[in-house]
């Protein structure tokens, strides 16, 4: 039996970054990770793929399209096998690295499938037998996984999930994405770049459910006018393959031909077959593992990530790892919920932190809104990208920044600044008081701290 002082399960964004800090801690780690490649969802077939597939594709659009608005003049050809390789070849790149560094910090990595065997207990089930491990403490960051529908068959090919959607061998004539969601978008957006026809189908009556509605609907109008066909309001009852393409039935309606479906409904935590009843631990009514502040789920068990409750983002599992981490060895550690960012990498990319307006309404916070369009814009007049806005919400009485929206070119990166700014209590006459850079795109964040007070100069 081979003994440690920390083994986690999962080597995800959370679980990678948590074995990495605890070991730089002093601590004897292992990672238990079932796939062969390092990084998790995220770095595997999720985040980082689908940015270098969202890169690729608007590099082809932006050839196509607008390049001679710069007086750019070229003929443009479409090779998808090397844009997938190009993908797999970052994935590649970047998981080594993490193998790099698990080396570098000596964490033992053990390849099989984790799951709980009493306190202090981990059996690692192999493809040739299973090893025994035990340890003072364990951290259970396993992740997500797919969540489907009722009635839709999934295949795992022509109807199927974010995986199967980010290396289709040819682009679809017709595809149906259900979810308007961040990652129905941004695969969408890929797809449709790419120039397939591209039909979202959603539930609700508006996209990107919780995040701030007249940045949504900026948003919405955008994405129609790109060519995006949105059916809202409407419930998926059924899909399935159809010789060799896909039927989507919809409620009230007439069914969808496509070549492919893409069903992007949200993700679930996965927490099959961890072993949790063997140390008392009981799921709630979400399928998420139950912590308490310091995510602990139970005598030596942590639980990160998407596990637990809160938004499933790999830089929130990321900060959990390594505030669980600190809190074992030195007795505390902290993450600051109010301020994560939430980011849309479609384009224009949508980004967002803190609270909502309808959120300060319903509390019935005090606030004042501020805001300003990338229209008005020197940068983004040169990038030729002046869709979108940026709206603060400040509180009424102290001017505390509570909430930052945008829609626009770049905001996944602009997005940081303020998110910093609040971390330290920031008002928006702070913001409105620094000296930005001309001509930049943070600009318009500057200006629309100056709105807040009614004072915008370019406006």
């Amino acid at each position: 039996m081979a003994e440690h002082d920390l083994v986690v399960i999962g080597a995800g964004p959370g679980g990678y970054v948590a074995a990495i800090r605890a070991a730089q801690l002093g601590l004897d780690v292992a990672c238990v990770e079932k796939e062969p490649k390092l990084g998790g969802t995220c770095l595997r077939v999720g985040c980082i793929p689908s940015k270098a597939m969202l890169e690729s594709s608007e590099l082809y659009h932006a050839a196509r399209n607008s390049f001679s608005d710069h007086g750019i003049r070229a003929e443009v050809a479409l090779d998808l096998s090397q844009m997938l390789r190009r993908k797999s070849r970052i994935v590649d790149e970047l998981t080594g690295g993490i193998k790099q560094l698990f080396r570098k910090n000596k964490i033992t990595r053990y390849e099989g499938h984790g799951r709980l065997a009493g306190p202090g207990k981990v059996i690692v089930s192999k493809v040739h037998g299973q090893e025994e491990l035990e340890a003072r403490h364990i951290i259970i960051a396993t992740g997500s996984q797919v969540s489907t529908l009722p009635g839709v068959t999934m295949d795992w090919d022509r109807i199927g999930g974010s995986t199967e959607a980010l290396s289709y061998p040819e682009v679809p004539k017709h595809l149906v994405v259900i979810g308007a969601g961040v990652i129905g978008l941004e695969l969408g957006s890929v797809w449709l770049r790419l120039g397939a026809r591209v039909t979202v189908v959603e539930y609700m009556d508006r996209i990107l459910p919780g995040m701030d509605e007249k940045i949504g609907a900026r948003a919405f109008a955008v994405f129609r006018r790109q060519g995006f066909n949105f059916k809202m309001g409407c419930k998926v009852t059924g899909a399935r393959v159809s010789g060799s393409g896909c039927v989507v039935h919809i409620d009230g309606q007439e069914p969808l031909e496509c070549d492919r479906v893409l069903v992007a409904v949200g993700r679930k935590p996965y927490t099959d077959k961890l072993g949790l009843d063997t140390v008392g631990i009981s799921l709630d009514e979400r399928g998420r593992i139950p912590t308490d502040a310091h995510f602990k789920a139970a005598e030596g068990v942590y639980a990160i990530g998407d596990v637990i409750a809160g938004p499933m983002l790999a830089h929130k599992a990321e900060d959990e790892g390594i505030a669980c981490v600190e809190g074992i060895v030195t007795g505390f550690g902290h993450v600051n919920y109010d301020v994560i960012p939430s980011v849309v990498y479609t384009d224009p990319e949508v980004a967002w932190v803190g609270k909502t307006e309808e959120q300060l309404r319903k509390d019935g916070v005090p606030y004042n809104s501020g805001s300003f369009p990338f229209g008005a814009n020197g940068r983004a007049r040169a990038l030729g990208q002046t869709d979108g806005m940026v709206k603060i919400l400040a509180h009424k009485e102290t001017d505390r920044v509570l909430g930052v929206h945008m829609v626009g070119p770049r905001v996944s990166e602009l997005i940081a600044e303020v998110a910093t700014a609040m971390e330290f209590g920031a008002s928006a006459e702070d913001i409105a008081r620094t000296c930005h850079a001309h001509p930049t795109l943070a600009e318009v964040i500057k200006e629309a701290a100056l709105d807040v007070h009614g004072r915008p100069i370019h406006r």
